[in-house]
């Protein structure tokens, strides 16, 4: 659900992204908006679902390549820093390592799904990103095309980003968890005067962990904004991708680049952007999350009021059998004879 949820504001941060000769930046959401409106006009409303298979596709891949190797080998799947030992957790870090690799090649076919426009390229099948992710799994060394980066070379960035990112949330996650913990036995002693003892069974748990989760997922995506952005740009080099131009949305553009490799990537975007090079469209990550969170306070509320209207709904009265008339005169009847 969260991913078919995010996944229009995802297309629009990509392109935004990989769009090195952007005028727009897109900082902030206000700017999208005419754009949004400009293509919706041209391509229609699925143009902001592109790749939406070849997404879920990889994400799919990724839950299964991870769960067939923790089978096969000693590697934890999940961890508790306070419960495995510093050995099980570096199996845990060689895991995700190993299983970031593997995908990177089908990841960076997807990522050329979600980008390309619908008006200038054909539609990809359902399964060609499997076909084109063994493509550059094979090429390993030597890429396909002119200026395409052998396999290699994105592999590091991307287990790089990939890893940092996942630790990241969870060092997050976990202290916004204790934090809100104690937020919410203050305001209880606060309300009560006391701590109740069954509140772990309370709703509250699920609301703080939730929560906790949500600002996890932004913290995240907002610190590694600019790695991402550097990573996509090599990913998509070489592909000779048409997207829909990010200024205007009434047009395409072609994607050419050079780069050497991610120190490369980031040394010429700062030099030809600027430091807000690397934050091209981050008002569709605050977008996403605008509504994400507008989402799940909306969930809230309607769950709220349906347990409310059902309680307030009386108990159907219990039936009585029929009296039976007869057995009750009958003693009235006998005594007046």
């Amino acid at each position: 659900m969260e991913n078919l949820l995010s996944h229009p504001f995802v297309v629009l941060r990509r392109q935004c992204q990989v769009n090195h000769k952007s005028k727009k930046y897109h900082i902030v959401p206000i700017t999208l908006i005419p754009v949004i409106i400009h293509l919706h006009q041209r391509q229609g409303i699925t143009t902001l679902w592109k790749g939406i298979g070849s997404t879920l596709l990889v994400r799919g891949m990724t839950l299964a390549i991870e769960d067939i190797i923790s089978k096969i080998t000693p590697w934890p799947k999940e961890i508790q820093w306070h419960k495995h030992s510093l050995k099980e957790i570096s199996q845990h870090i060689i895991l995700k390592c190993v299983t970031l690799a593997i995908v990177t090649p089908f990841y960076s076919a997807s990522l050329v799904e979600t980008v390309q426009s619908d008006i200038a390229s054909e539609k990809p099948g359902i399964f060609d990103v499997f076909k084109e992710g063994l493509c550059r799994l094979i090429s390993w060394s030597s890429p396909q095309k002119g200026r395409m980066l052998p396999i290699w070379a994105i592999v590091v960035p991307n287990v790089t980003h990939g890893l940092l990112k996942y630790y990241f949330s969870l060092i997050i996650k976990t202290v916004t968890v204790g934090m809100l913990h104690i937020h919410h036995k203050k305001n209880e002693i606060k309300l009560q005067g006391v701590f109740p003892k069954d509140w772990s069974n309370h709703s509250t748990v699920h609301d703080i962990e939730a929560s906790a989760q949500l600002i996890s997922l932004v913290a995240a995506d907002a610190f590694f904004f600019p790695l991402e952005t550097i990573l996509h740009r090599l990913q998509l080099q070489g592909t000779r991708t048409l997207i829909d131009n990010m200024d205007s949305g009434q047009d395409v553009v072609a994607i050419l680049t050079s780069y050497e490799g991610a120190n490369d990537c980031y040394l010429t975007s700062l030099d030809q952007e600027g430091s807000g090079g690397l934050y091209k469209g981050f008002g569709a990550l605050v977008l996403q999350f605008t509504v994400h969170f507008a989402v799940i306070k909306l969930a809230r509320y309607l769950l709220t009021q349906a347990v409310v209207y059902f309680r307030q709904i009386p108990p159907p009265a219990e039936s009585q059998p029929p009296r039976n008339l007869s057995q009750e005169r009958l003693p009235q009847w006998s005594m007046n004879r």
